[in-house]
């Protein structure tokens, strides 16, 4: 199945901005956390579609997942 993954901030360093993937169905957002070497701690805020969402949450063909760090301001 198809799905692109975007990230974020810092989680791009020694990364990419957007990959599109291949991955086998029913593919968790967390299991692609780890396939991408991410500690799930590292992760704040996750959106699938433009929807927050949740580790456990399961992606589907052309769905995308965007990733997020802590990110601080002033």
């Amino acid at each position: 199945m198809h799905v692109t993954v975007k990230l974020f901030a810092t989680l791009r360093k020694d990364r990419f901005d957007e990959k599109d993937l291949e991955l086998p169905d029913g593919v968790t957002a967390g299991e692609i956390i780890d396939r991408l070497s991410i500690l799930p701690s590292e992760v704040i805020i996750m959106f699938i579609n433009g929807r927050h969402s949740r580790p456990e949450a399961k992606l589907a063909e052309d769905d995308t997942l965007s990733l997020f760090p802590f990110i601080g301001g002033g």
